[in-house]
């Protein structure tokens, strides 16, 4: 058991219960970059602690009605046989230092274009109006999505929030925020089960890594998700899509001073964006001098 990791656990577990994001995205670069664990062993047991931490958040959001079960069950369809190829094609891609290094380098990518896709979300979100119509399901290109997130998925552990949640959107610009993250939970359940079916026949699943990630992932993603209904993420995204940015950059090989400049300037930028929300929020005293 590492407590360390339980920590850090919690704090993305809350990130995933609150915006449907971050599981993958941050757990398993975390796990490469400061806990030093190769990166194949980070992978498998990520996704298998998300088989457990993904029904808890999306067990929430059921009981709330914030899932579409149609468009869940489109997305399953083509996300679960294709979660599991992708653990086929990173078992091919090579074995010992080759796929590590490799996969270090997937990693990477992957997190660019998750960065990348958040700050498209919060582009297209912006000014959007939620409507109030029933959201009627497009079969294909929702299986389109389902394909093309549990390849990566399965490959990198990435995306199944960061990246579906995004392309939903895109497709459903009608869905209100609590739907989008409740209807992604609910449909990465499976996805993820896939993905981790996989790693344990063929990845380098460590039963102690995740213990130690569910001790802390675990009550984290339920307290996110009983307050993501409330949750305001204008302060947690930008910080958020940073450490994406920065971790990718680090796994790409990029200097330490460089990222840990990237990462100094998220901190001071969220700490300003915090003052001035709150500065806002509090009711100015008048005072009589009468």
């Amino acid at each position: 058991m590492d407590f360390g990791v339980t920590a850090m656990g919690l704090v993305v577990g809350m990130v995933v219960g609150l915006t449907g994001m971050g599981g993958g995205a941050l757990m398993t670069p975390l796990l490469v970059l400061l806990f030093k664990i190769q990166p194949l062993a980070a992978v498998s047991s990520d996704l298998v602690a998300a088989v457990v931490m993904k029904p808890v958040g999306g067990g929430v959001h059921l009981k709330r009605g914030t899932v579409n079960l149609q468009m869940v069950k489109w997305l399953a369809f083509g996300s679960v046989p294709s979660a599991f190829l992708g653990v086929l094609v990173l078992r091919a891609l090579g074995d010992s230092d080759a796929i590590q290094h490799r996969l270090k380098l997937l990693l990477g990518v992957a997190l660019l274009v998750a960065a990348t896709a958040m700050v498209v979300k919060a582009v297209v979100e912006r000014g959007r109006v939620a409507s109030s119509d029933p959201v009627v399901v497009k079969p294909l290109p929702t299986l389109a999505i389902g394909v093309a997130g549990g390849l990566i998925v399965g490959m990198t552990s990435v995306g199944s929030g960061s990246l579906m949640i995004v392309l939903l959107l895109a497709l459903y610009p009608q869905l209100t925020a609590r739907q989008l993250v409740g209807t992604d939970l609910v449909q990465a359940v499976p996805l993820v089960m896939s993905a981790a079916a996989g790693h344990l026949l063929f990845g380098d699943f460590v039963f102690g890594l995740t213990a130690s990630l569910l001790l802390g992932s675990v009550p984290g993603v339920y307290i996110g998700a009983r307050v993501s209904s409330r949750a305001n993420d204008r302060i947690i995204r930008p910080i958020l899509v940073t450490v994406l940015a920065a971790s990718a950059l680090k796994l790409l090989g990029v200097p330490t001073e460089v990222v840990g400049g990237l990462l100094m300037g998220a901190i001071l930028a969220g700490g300003v964006a915090a003052a001035t929300w709150l500065r806002r929020r509090t009711p100015q005293i008048q005072v009589d001098t009468a």
